[in-house]
C-alpha cells in the first residue's frame, strides 16, 4: 500500500468513528445555518434539513449502516430531551399572552388531532393502502417518539411512522408560514399554534426565529398536540378499524 492509499484509509476510519459521524452531522447543521443567513431565511435553506441530506449522502459513501450512525449520534439525540423542554422558556416569558385564548386553544388542538389522524387513515384507505400502513400513518403528527410508541400499540412500523413524522414535519417547516400568511392568519399565537401542533421541533426552531410569540406558542402546540393525539387515537381506533 502506498503512503496515499494510506492516508486516504486512516482519513476514512477517522470519519466512520463516532467522533467523525458527529463531526460530519454538527458541519451539515452549521452549512445549513450557513446557507439560510446568505438566503436571508429561505424557507427551502433549514438547517435540519440540510444537515439530513449531508448525513445522508455522507453515510452512504462512507457505507455506515443507519444503526451504527444512530448509535455514535447518540451524545448529538440525548439533547433532544432538554432542548425540548426549553421550549417551555419563551412560553413562560409569553404566559401574558395565553389570556383569552386558553378555550380556543384547547378546542383547536382537539379538533385538530381528530382531522390529522382521521384525515390520514381515510386517506390512506381510499388510495389503496392497507391496515398495517394506515395504523402507520394515523399518528403523523404527533412527535417522532410519541409516532413511534403509537404506531407500535397500534400494530403499525415504528420506524417508517417515524420518517412519516419526520417528513411531515420538515414539510409543514418549509410550508405552513406561507400558507398562513396567504390565508392572512395574522395572529402570532395562531400562527405558532398551528406550525407546532404538525411540524413540532423543526416548526418551533423556525418560529422562534421569526417572532417570540409565535415560537412560544409552537412549542406548546408540539406539546399539546402529541399529547391529544396519544389521547384520541386510541378511541379512534375503535371506530376506524
Amino acid at each position: 500500500m502506498n503512503p496515499v492509499e494510506h492516508v486516504w484509509d486512516a482519513v476514512l476510519e477517522v470519519a466512520r468513528s463516532p467522533l467523525g459521524l458527529i463531526a460530519i452531522t454538527l458541519g451539515g447543521y452549521q452549512l445549513g445555518r450557513w446557507l439560510q443567513a446568505r438566503t436571508g431565511g429561505h424557507a427551502l435553506a433549514q438547517p435540519v434539513l440540510v444537515a439530513i441530506a449531508v448525513v445522508g449522502t455522507a453515510i452512504t459513501l462512507l457505507d455506515v449502516d443507519y444503526p451504527r450512525y444512530l448509535e455514535a449520534s447518540t451524545l448529538i439525540s440525548f439533547w433532544l430531551g432538554p432542548a425540548t423542554v426549553a421550549l417551555a422558556v419563551p412560553l413562560h416569558r409569553q404566559a401574558d399572552q395565553l389570556k383569552g385564548f386558553v378555550l380556543p386553544l384547547l378546542v383547536a388542538v382537539g379538533m385538530g388531532a381528530v382531522v390529522s389522524v382521521a384525515g390520514a387513515v381515510l386517506i390512506a384507505r381510499a388510495l389503496g393502502a392497507d391496515d398495517v400502513l394506515q395504523r402507520t400513518l394515523a399518528p403523523k403528527a404527533a412527535t417522532t417518539p410519541v409516532a413511534i410508541a403509537l404506531a407500535d400499540s397500534l400494530g403499525g412500523i415504528p420506524p417508517l411512522a417515524a420518517a412519516f413524522a419526520i417528513l411531515i414535519g420538515i414539510f409543514a417547516a418549509l410550508t405552513a408560514p406561507a400558507v398562513l400568511t396567504l390565508l392572512r392568519i395574522r395572529d402570532r399565537r395562531a400562527r405558532g399554534l398551528a406550525v407546532g401542533a404538525v411540524s413540532h421541533g423543526i416548526g418551533a426552531s423556525r418560529m422562534l426565529r421569526e417572532d417570540e410569540t409565535e415560537g412560544a406558542f409552537a412549542g406548546l402546540g408540539m406539546g399539546l398536540s402529541a399529547l391529544a393525539i396519544s389521547l384520541v387515537l386510541p378511541l379512534l381506533a375503535l371506530v376506524l378499524w
